[in-house]
């Protein structure tokens, strides 16, 4: 079996960090200030208990950031489990609404942008470029 054939070998190995507990407290607080004042908007009352709950956990995050751990990694689960189920919806979606579209229009016209038949009379299939590019020894340093 060749290095190729194995699809590990095109897996990415990203070191993914969860937020601090004291920043999870703090974004949730918030959130949960804006649920509480939300209703503001239609003249209604105030949800006493989400903003009851915000400074709580505003308290939290300021004192005892570490009460907070066991919500962080359940939240930071949560996210990668959607970024695993969402973002190849996301790139099908793409897919098929651009690129697809894009190459079906191609073929109906009759263009083809990469010249894909074998050529057995050919000697080579490199493009010469007119005017010819810049010379190698300008491309020291690339990276």
């Amino acid at each position: 079996m060749s290095r190729l054939d194995s699809h590990e070998n095109f897996a990415r190995k990203e070191d993914v960090k969860s937020g601090s507990n004291r920043s999870f407290g703090l974004v949730f607080a918030a959130l949960f200030v804006i649920v509480g004042l939300w209703p503001l908007i239609n003249a209604e009352p105030v949800r006493i208990w989400f903003l009851v709950f915000a400074a709580l956990l505003a308290v939290i995050a300021f004192t005892a950031p570490k009460l907070l751990g066991p919500l962080n990694r359940v939240w930071f689960l949560f996210g990668l489990l959607l970024q695993k189920i969402v973002s190849p919806i996301i790139m099908a979606l793409l897919f098929f609404t651009t690129v697809t579209p894009i190459a079906l229009i191609m073929r109906a016209l009759g263009k083809r942008p990469l010249p894909l038949e074998f050529d057995p009379k050919s000697e080579s299939y490199w493009i010469e470029r007119e005017p010819p590019g810049p010379e190698p020894e300008t491309m020291t340093r690339q990276f």
